[in-house]
């Protein structure tokens, strides 16, 4: 009977211990969880890296300070390869995981796809760089930290028709950024009363712009609302024909471009971002440094946008007072929503001072950056 007594004693002691290491445990794991999609490999990788590294820096350095009310963030990305099918692939492993708040998709098409979800689970996102304008529209739950395509457009067609008298335009048909910063180029073209040639290529012609640059070689400037890879392309084209004094001109999807040129490339190449690398602001400053430091190489403005992303997340979180870390992804959305379109709300990132309302755009000044060869 003694012996009875004393192997009860050792389970029930062992229980106890048991219990006690798995309270650790998930005391230890509990975390408010940030989820996301980007290309992580495929043509469109750098803009997925890019955003992921940004994320997983701000989520180590909020951390770091303690998390919110003692609470750390978890962050994860799941590689959509830039597609909307593996979007929503992992928009729902996502969720099964618990996700309770999101960055969205990196890419316009994929976040499509991503936020058609999110609004059917009412689930708040903050989409670091996708900036087609229907991804936010008519959906209460979807935000951005990037600018709209039709403010890119009309922003390019402001300042290329007051520097330059023959302006050119290459986009691509087949993509939803490209074709959607063009519309709106095109609407402001034609308010501003100034005619320009065009040509355009899609996802089966990408590969050789020698055409496309041979037919706007009389061009003072031309205009490339697409990604950088593609523009790259237009670059070497440009030095192939001998075009080299035509200025390149586009959109924050050429962040990236200078590392598919050489110094043959004599072309002035610029466009429009809202972020600068050599910023001497204090804050971007350092982002930059900590960003080199962690990752070996300076940071592009998707990363800056991923960064500032999680950042904004985290003080929409803690203006609305969040301290259940259990709290549900509906639950949560309606209290970020509320803070974040507060008259009051306002955060100053790395990609300036930026401000949103209820149609979830957000509202900033832009810089035109210069590639530096």
């Amino acid at each position: 009977m003694k012996n009875l007594k004393k192997v009860i004693a050792v389970l029930v002691a062992l229980t106890l211990i048991a219990t006690c290491f798995a309270a650790c445990s998930n005391k230890e794991e509990a975390a408010y969880f940030i989820g996301g999609t980007g290309p992580l490999t495929g043509p469109n990788q750098s803009y997925g890296n890019s955003v992921n590294n940004g994320a997983m820096l701000a989520v180590e350095e909020i951390n770091a300070a303690g998390g919110l009310n003692g609470v750390p963030f978890k962050f994860e990305m799941k590689d959509d390869k830039a597609s909307d099918v593996d979007a929503a692939t992992g928009y729902d492993a996502l969720m099964d995981d618990g996700m309770q708040i999101s960055l969205g998709s990196v890419t316009s098409g994929s976040c499509e796809a991503f936020a058609k979800r999110a609004f059917e689970d009412n689930l708040f996102f903050i989409t670091p760089s996708a900036s087609q304008e229907s991804v936010i529209t008519d959906r209460p739950n979807a935000f951005r930290v990037c600018f709209g395509d039709p403010d890119q457009g009309i922003l390019a067609a402001q300042k290329l028709t007051k520097d330059y008298e023959k302006i050119g335009c290459i986009y691509d048909t087949s993509d939803t950024y490209s074709s959607g910063i063009y519309a709106a180029f095109e609407g402001e073209m034609k308010n501003l009363n100034k005619e320009y040639e065009v040509r355009t290529f899609d996802a089966e012609t990408k590969t050789d712009f020698s055409a496309s640059v041979e037919a706007l070689k009389d061009c003072d400037v031309i205009f490339l609302p697409i990604y950088y890879t593609e523009a790259g392309l237009v670059a070497r084209a440009c030095v192939d024909k001998g075009l080299k004094d035509i200025v390149l001109f586009g959109c924050d999807g050429l962040d990236g471009v200078a590392a598919q040129i050489d110094e043959t490339v004599t072309n002035k190449i610029s466009y429009i971002t809202p972020f600068d690398v050599n910023s001497t602001d204090e804050k971007t400053a350092n982002f930059v440094k900590n960003y080199e430091t962690k990752y070996g190489s300076k940071p592009d403005q998707f990363a800056a946008d991923g960064y500032d992303a999680v950042y904004v997340i985290f003080e929409a979180m803690k203006a609305a007072n969040v301290n259940d870390v259990n709290i549900s992804a509906s639950d949560l959305c309606d209290l970020v929503v509320k803070e974040i379109t507060a008259d009051d709300f306002t955060y100053a990132g790395t990609t300036g001072e930026m401000k949103w309302d209820a149609s979830g755009a957000c509202t900033k000044v832009p810089v035109i950056v210069e590639i530096n060869k």
